[in-house]
């Protein structure tokens, strides 16, 4: 069995679930010191990144590792929180302020986000994550709550995937 596919099983288990959660800020910090090379949490053959909001509260930066997919030219974030009833802080953040930093591979993007919010774009964007990342689904049952998801566009000229023509 691939790493991947080792990793993707894992994703399911509620041990792994707690313990990415209580992982997932230094994870963050591991992951840019690497330059995203790798993270505590291992990389998975998936594709990761760095999201880093403004603290709507705060006012601070907050960095965080996430998972990502792409579609038409833009990241793709799920909010899944590891299915936990609420929503994850980058999310709030980014509704309360969508302009943000993305690092891919040790490059930084400015983007902007946008909440998906009509339910059948939703429901095929939910499938495409969850093909990459199956645990999604599990997440899904059990938050009791409509996750966020957004897309991400660049800011200028520079954009961490190849735009479609």
């Amino acid at each position: 069995m691939r790493y991947r596919d080792v990793m993707r099983w894992m994703g399911h288990q509620r041990w792994f679930i707690w313990t990415a959660a209580k992982l997932a800020p230094l994870d963050a910090k591991v992951v840019r010191r690497s330059g995203g090379k790798f993270g505590l949490l291992g990389n998975y053959g998936l594709p990761q990144c760095l999201l880093t909001t403004v603290g709507r509260k705060s006012g601070r930066p907050r960095t965080v590792t996430l998972l990502y997919g792409t579609l038409k030219g833009e990241i793709i974030l799920v909010g899944s929180n590891f299915g936990q009833s609420h929503h994850p802080a980058w999310a709030l953040n980014l509704e309360a302020d969508p302009k943000c930093v993305l690092s891919v591979g040790g490059d930084e993007y400015e983007m902007v986000s946008r909440l998906i919010s009509d339910p059948e774009t939703r429901e095929d964007i939910w499938q495409l994550m969850a093909d990459m990342w199956p645990a999604y689904n599990v997440y899904r049952g059990t938050a009791g709550r409509e996750i966020k998801m957004f897309a991400l566009t660049p800011v200028g000229d520079r954009s961490p995937v190849e735009p479609l023509h």
